[in-house]
């Protein structure tokens, strides 16, 4: 019995990994997308490509590993948001408030950075490779 279960669980082991992981919760997707309402959210992983929420309230959001490519997060406000390991490639971030939030090992590739507010925020082993920085106290490099 024992045998039985133990080969049982070492096949769906396998299939269990190779299974695509959706840990959004699709209410709190489609909530966001229709209200910009979303504070608190559970969006970790979610596909946000191109998403336009301008002046979406996403505070205390749960948006590790999230793809934000090219998404419009102008005057969004994403303070205590947690960010890691975003995809932000191209996003486009003016005017947002991103006090507090946890932005380790995102993306921002390329991303348009203009007059945000990053206090408190951390950054560390975020890509910011030919992110346009303008007005925002985001320091790169060292001495």
């Amino acid at each position: 019995m024992k045998l039985s279960l133990l080969a049982g669980a070492a096949a769906a082991i396998p299939v269990a990994f190779a299974m695509p992981v959706q840990a959004e919760n699709p209410a709190h997707v489609q909530q966001l997308l229709e209200t910009n309402l979303c504070q608190g959210c559970d969006l970790s992983g979610a596909d946000l490509t191109q998403a336009h929420i301008i002046g979406a309230d996403l505070r205390d959001a749960n948006l590790q590993g999230a793809t934000l490519v090219e998404a419009n997060l102008e005057g969004a406000d994403l303070s205590r948001a947690d960010l890691t390991g975003a995809d932000m490639t191209r996003a486009f971030l003016t005017n947002a408030l991103l006090q507090n939030a946890t932005l380790d090992e995102a993306n921002l590739t390329d991303a348009s950075v203009y007059f945000a507010e990053v206090n408190g925020a951390t950054f560390l082993d975020a890509n910011l490779t030919g992110a346009d920085i303008v007005g925002t106290p985001i320091s790169v490099g060292g001495d």
